[in-house]
């Protein structure tokens, strides 16, 4: 039975099959259980099908499945399940991260007791696959200004209303807003005059691996570049901010091993920063 509390959680997956279980569970053991979690294979070419149907058949009031018969990205796929979303809630998850247990129900109480904002995300755990590495929270309460200097939302952690995702038409799906569809999303969210913000709690536990930086390649870069250049011109943010993303472009060409050690070093002194 779907009432007007039900959360819609909507997830792509794409060769997902060595921690797709881990995010799952960790959905099934939220405090807060009603939730449908609709999940969209991506073309994968892994077991990844395979692990969703179980599930779906283990919890058949639980699971949406939907496939897409090749690899159509990330936009593409949250799109497809935002067209199956029923509900008045929808939340974000990522195939390759876990919650923590109370993440839902913190979300749904701040959003029942703030009718003023659209949308709320969280704080971030982020770990390496075998420890944790740092931590990410973001401003409070994003405005345009401060879009420019730090992303608005951590993209997975979110939890908003249908009605914002129709009122922005969804993902954009074009080409040069893969992987940045996040920040795409955020500029036209406050363009829009919409309001959110974010939880200071780590209820996210994000996987950033050498995998995750391997997917920072040059047309990311210069996607990322683009895709804020527009977004912030829509934001009317004029002068030096709007061409500051293309001077990141160029690390695209630092090799893999050197980019990890420097993003790690990162984490490492906030880290450090946050125990003095």
């Amino acid at each position: 039975m779907i009432d007007q509390n039900t959360v819609s959680i909507i997830m792509a997956c794409y060769n997902s099959e060595k921690t797709l279980e881990k995010a799952i569970d960790s959905i099934l053991a939220q405090t807060y259980d009603n939730w449908i979690l609709i999940c969209c294979d991506d073309g994968s070419s892994d077991r990844t099908v395979e692990i969703l149907q179980d599930y779906q058949k283990r919890y058949p009031d639980k699971f949406v499945v939907l496939q897409n018969e090749t690899n159509r990205k990330l936009p593409y796929s949250l799109n497809r399940c935002l067209r199956e979303v029923k509900t008045e809630l929808v939340a974000r998850m990522d195939a390759d991260d876990w919650c923590m247990p109370e993440r839902l129900e913190k979300q749904v109480v701040f959003l029942q007791e703030h009718p003023e904002y659209d949308l709320v995300g969280t704080g971030q755990l982020v770990t390496d696959g075998e420890k944790t590495i740092g931590t990410i929270v973001r401003y409070p309460e994003p405005t345009k200004e401060s879009m420019v200097r730090q992303n608005a939302f951590s993209h997975p952690t979110i939890m908003t209303y249908k009605r914002v995702y129709d009122a922005l038409g969804g993902y954009s799906e074009d080409p040069r807003a893969i992987r940045v569809e996040d920040v795409d999303l955020w500029c036209r969210f406050l363009a829009a005059g919409f309001r959110g913000y974010n939880m200071p709690d780590l209820l996210y536990v994000y996987l950033d691996d050498r995998q995750s930086v391997k997917k920072r390649t040059f047309r990311a870069r210069l996607n990322s570049a683009l895709t804020r250049y527009k977004g912030y011109t829509l934001m009317g943010i004029r002068g030096w901010p709007r061409y500051r993303p293309f001077l990141y472009v160029w690390k695209a060409f630092v090799p893999t091993g050197i980019y990890q050690y420097i993003h790690l070093r990162k984490y490492a002194r906030k880290k450090e920063a946050e125990q003095k």
